[in-house]
């Protein structure tokens, strides 16, 4: 690769050489986590449980479930369909900054009560979900805004150089 190359085709070609099987399978693994998600929070709304509060309005609605779909298209692009560039680029130019802006204005808003996160559960399954509350919930989503600014440098970071290599000097001999 050259020096002269630009960043989306030495992207396109790192992207181009095919996706490993094991990386694959864990982005449908994600892709089919967050369709799920998406399914029991959607039975939390529909049900009424009390798991959102009323400041859970049209804007916390959009993000929330915003979030969800960006873990999902990621996912599917790299993972089902293959397309490593296209989820790169959707990462790199909007997704992780959307994740970022979500997770910030949810946890100020916070508009959940996770006492009734189990509600929607089987009697039997509802310890799994039980030992959350909203302290530790705010935990997680704190340590997420974390983990996204760290991405959200890094990834075009490291998205710019992909396939970069040192220069080399070469002598020449004649």
């Amino acid at each position: 690769m050259t020096n002269d190359q630009t960043w989306y085709s030495r992207g396109k070609a790192d992207a181009d050489k095919g996706i490993p099987s094991d990386e694959r399978v864990s982005s449908i693994i994600i892709a089919v986590f967050s369709l799920l998600m998406v399914v029991f929070f959607v039975n939390h709304q529909t049900q009424s449980t009390g798991f959102f509060t009323a400041e859970f309005g049209t804007l916390e609605q959009f993000l929330f479930y915003g979030y969800w779909v960006v873990w999902m298209t990621t996912a599917s692009l790299e993972g089902i369909f293959g397309l490593r560039l296209l989820s790169r680029l959707f990462d790199v130019f909007g997704g992780i900054i959307f994740l970022l802006i979500s997770t910030v204005v949810l946890l100020i808003i916070f508009p959940f009560d996770f006492q009734y996160l189990a509600d929607i559960l089987p009697e039997s399954l509802r310890f799994l979900l039980e030992w959350i509350s909203n302290d530790i919930a705010r935990v997680v989503m704190a340590l997420g805004v974390v983990g996204l600014l760290f991405a959200t440098v890094y990834s075009p970071i490291a998205y710019k150089f992909v396939g970069l290599k040192p220069f080399e000097h070469s002598e020449s001999s004649g």
